[in-house]
């Protein structure tokens, strides 16, 4: 069940732990975050670790995300005193603005390295996210060229990388990391939805059940059109979705011998639909909500 998804292997506790020294070497942050998850996909432990730098979120994958919340998203960080952008590293969209932003934000320091005849000192940023929110894609976008590995699933880098971009800024890649505790339900199905907790560590009817409920909450009409069922709308419950996950299911062909339901096949193929935007442009977290809430704990 997703009560039971955690997954923090050794590397990225070593990670962290190597992060601080190397932040001595590092003018600014780009924290790559899942557009479609811009809170749950932000590492608490990695905002601990480097208090104080200057940092920028990047909202990547925003090709797959809901454009309105995109928007949204962006006025809010800014509003909260963090630039952020919305990028897609895999078509290399929105890229130059991270590089206008990351000069702006090191100009007083660029100034004072010239006048102490330090011509062309480059801006060096290090680029952090979790798993699987597409770091690595970004780096080798960036520098255009290849300087990291890439993949699918998370946990693909593991050491830290050094690159350069045609523009002289220097990029230093780290593995993508989780932390020990992944806070509420909610948000350790999003990142299993996403692709950020490896799919060994999770069951995957559970998540696929779950995240069912959890997009048809808010998005009722992209289910209803891509699996022909309907059920009642309202506040996202599991427990309420396990009927209507076997109509998709049946909907879908996914039948076995005896006409038993093939609730693992269904289950890949409906976590698959959302990754790939087959659903359509969804966003798991919207910033309306969050903003809601932030309001009314200062209160």
């Amino acid at each position: 069940m997703t009560d039971q998804i955690n997954w923090f292997p050794g590397h990225m506790r070593k990670a962290l732990n190597d992060l601080s020294d190397r932040l001595k070497l590092i003018d600014v942050i780009i924290e790559v975050c899942d557009s479609r998850i811009p809170q749950a996909s932000r590492n608490p432990e990695l905002a601990k670790i480097s208090a104080g730098k200057p940092r920028i979120i990047a909202l990547n994958k925003s090709d797959l995300s809901d454009p309105d919340q995109n928007r949204l998203w962006v006025y809010m960080l800014r509003k909260m005193g963090t630039p952020a952008v919305e990028i897609d590293s895999v078509h290399r969209k929105g890229l130059d603005k991270i590089r206008r932003i990351a000069e702006e934000m090191c100009g007083e320091k660029l100034k004072k390295a010239r006048e102490k005849g330090r011509i062309g000192r480059p801006i060096r940023a290090i680029v952090v996210g979790i798993p699987n929110s597409g770091k690595s894609t970004l780096m080798n976008s960036l520098c255009n060229r290849k300087v990291a590995i890439t993949g699918d699933t998370p946990g693909v880098t593991r050491h830290f990388q050094w690159g350069r971009t045609e523009y002289g800024m220097e990029l230093m890649d780290m593995a993508g990391v989780l932390w020990p505790n992944l806070g509420s339900a909610k948000n350790r199905l999003c990142l299993a939805l996403t692709g950020a907790i490896r799919s060994e560590v999770t069951d995957t009817v559970s998540v696929a059940t779950a995240g069912l409920s959890l997009i048809h909450s808010l998005y009722p009409e992209m289910i209803s059109t891509r699996y022909g069922i309907s059920f009642e709308n309202g506040i996202y419950d599991q427990r309420e979705c396990y009927e209507p996950f076997l109509s998709a299911a049946r909907m879908k062909g996914c039948i076995l011998s005896g006409g038993r339901i093939d609730e693992e096949r269904f289950a890949r193929l409906f976590i698959d639909d959302f990754r790939s935007g087959r659903i359509g442009r969804i966003s798991l977290e919207h910033a309306t909500c969050t903003q809601n809430r932030r309001e009314e704990n200062e209160a």
